[in-house]
C-alpha cells in the first residue's frame, strides 16, 4: 500500500528517517504532525508513519550476546574426551586431522563470520545427533541464513574428499584379505574381493513425488547401493535412487552409467550379493529359497545339505556389507531421519556421512562404534535392519556362475 500524501497547503512533508539519528527524527515528525491538528490527512499520515516506525525499529528482537560463543563451545568440548566424542562422533585427535585434511586439501576455509574449526564442529554435531537447523541457530548462536552457508560449506569440502576416499585401496585387488585366509572361507573364498547390499534412508520430498520415494515399509525413502571391502570400508556407494525402485535398478545404473568410478571385478574375482540381485559374472549370490541369513540358523540350528552349507559360508561373510551399513548409521544417525532438505542434498549428506566413515576407518585410531564388530564378526548393528524392506528376489539367468556355485557349495559340503 503506498504512504498517503498531503496535496493541501500547509500540509505536513514525509520525513526520511535518518538511521543514525532516528529517534529524534520521528519525534520531530510527531510534532510537526500534531502541530497541524486541524487536517485530518496529516493526522493519517502520522499515524501510518508511526506504524512504519515501530514495524521496522521498535519491534526488533535484542542483539545475542551468548554467554558461550559457538566456537568456544566446540572448543570445550574438544578439550573432553568424552563430551568429544558424544558432540562429534569423533575423538579430538580425529577432528583435529579431519580438519586439517579437509583445510589443507579439500577447500574447507574460515569466513569472517566464522572460523573452520567451529563450521566443521557444526556440521558433526548435526550430522551425528541429530539435530535441525533451529537447534543449531540456538546452540551456536548464529542465524539461519549463516547455519545453512556454514553447513554447506562443510557438506562441499567432504564431498570432496569423498570423491579420493570411497574407492578400493587396491584398485587391481591383487591381495588376498586376511578374512579370507581363515580356515572356515579358505580357499572357496579367495577370489572374492567385498560385498554388495541395497539400504534405504528415510527422506523427506514433495507430494508429487512422495508415491515414487514410497518403500515397501510404507516411507518414503531413498535406495543406496553401497559395496564395502572386507575392512568396513566403502569402495562405492550410490544415492540418489527412489524407495520404490527393486535393488537391481540402482545396481544397473552403477555398473553402467557409473561405469568409469565403480569398481569392476577383474576377471576370475566377484562380490558376494544377496538374493535381490542376480547370480552373475562377478557377483556370487546365495541359492534362493532356501535359509540364508545367520539368525535364521541360530533359530534352526546349524545348515542341512550342500545348499544350506553353501549359503551360511556366504552369509557369514557377506555380512560385512550389513555390519557397514550398521556402524554407519549408527554413527551418524541424520541417516535415520535427514531434514527436508532439497532431494540432491539429502544424497550429498548421505555420500558425505559415507566419507566420514571412511575416514574414521582409515586413520586405525580405535572407534566406539566400529568396535563391537571388529570382536565380534557376525555381530550386525541394529541399525544395519530397522525400517529395511526385504529384499525382492530375482531369478537366476542361466549363467556360468551358477555353475561355479555348485562347484563350491559341493566342496565346502564334502569338507563338513
Amino acid at each position: 500500500m503506498e504512504p498517503p500524501t498531503a496535496s493541501t497547503p500547509g500540509s505536513v512533508d514525509i520525513i526520511k528517517l535518518d538511521p543514525e539519528h532516528v529517534e529524534e527524527d520521528f519525534y520531530e515528525m510527531m510534532a510537526m504532525c500534531m502541530a497541524a491538528d486541524d487536517d485530518d490527512e496529516d493526522f493519517f499520515l502520522c499515524m501510518y508513519e508511526f506504524a512504519m516506525h515501530a514495524d521496522k525499529h521498535l519491534s526488533r528482537a535484542p542483539y545475542r550476546r551468548p554467554k558461550l560463543s559457538g566456537l568456544e563451545w566446540v572448543h570445550l568440548k574438544l578439550n573432553n574426551r568424552q563430551s568429544c566424542y558424544n558432540m562429534f562422533r569423533l575423538s579430538p585427535d580425529m577432528f583435529y586431522s579431519l580438519h586439517s585434511l579437509l583445510t589443507q586439501s579439500y577447500g574447507l576455509k574460515s569466513s569472517s563470520k566464522s572460523t573452520s574449526i567451529e563450521a566443521l564442529g557444526m556440521f558433526l554435531w548435526m550430522l551425528g545427533s541429530p539435530q535441525s537447523a533451529r537447534q543449531a541457530e540456538d546452540r551456536f548462536e548464529r542465524s539461519l541464513g549463516t547455519v545453512s552457508t556454514m553447513f554447506s560449506k562443510v557438506l562441499k569440502s567432504v564431498l570432496r574428499l569423498a570423491a579420493h576416499i570411497i574407492k578400493p585401496d587396491d584398485a587391481q585387488f591383487s591381495t588376498v584379505h586376511p578374512r579370507l585366509r581363515s580356515r572356515r572361507f579358505y580357499p572357496y573364498f579367495t577370489n572374492c574381493i567385498g560385498a554388495i547390499d541395497g539400504t534405504h534412508v528415510q527422506c523427506v520430498v514433495s507430494k508429487n513425488l512422495f508415491v515414487q520415494h514410497l518403500c515397501r515399509k510404507g516411507t518414503a525413502t531413498q535406495n543406496v547401493m553401497v559395496a564395502c571391502d572386507f575392512d568396513m570400508r566403502f569402495t562405492f556407494v550410490l544415492s540418489g535412487w527412489p524407495g520404490s525402485v527393486h535393488d537391481m535398478r540402482p545396481f544397473n545404473d552403477a555398473i553402467t552409467t557409473y561405469s568409469h568410478v565403480f569398481p569392476h571385478p577383474p576377471p576370475g574375482k566377484y562380490y558376494l550379493v544377496d538374493s535381490g540381485y542376480c547370480n552373475q559374472v562377478g557377483y556370487l549370490a546365495p541359492y534362493k529359497g532356501t535359509k540364508y541369513h545367520l539368525q535364521e540358523y541360530r533359530n534352526a540350528g546349524p545348515p542341512q545339505g550342500m545348499e544350506e552349507t553353501f549359503n551360511y559360508a556366504h552369509s557369514s561373510l557377506r555380512n560385512v556389507v550389513e555390519r557397514s551399513i550398521g556402524v554407519l548409521k549408527m554413527k551418524w544417525r541424520m541417516l535415520k531421519e535427514i531434514p527436508p532438505y532439497s532431494p540432491d542434498k539429502q544424497s550429498e549428506i548421505i555420500q558425505a556421512a559415507c566419507a566420514s566413515h571412511n575416514f574414521i576407518r582409515n586413520s586405525g585410531i580405535r572407534d566406539r562404534h566400529f568396535r563391537r564388530c571388529d570382536r565380534d564378526e557376525n555381530f550386525v548393528p541394529p541399525e544395519a535392519l530397522e525400517d529395511q524392506p526385504d529384499p525382492e528376489e530375482v531369478a537366476d539367468q542361466p549363467d556360468d556362475m551358477n555353475e561355479f556355485r555348485n562347484t563350491l557349495a559341493l566342496a565346502l559340503f564334502n569338507r563338513n
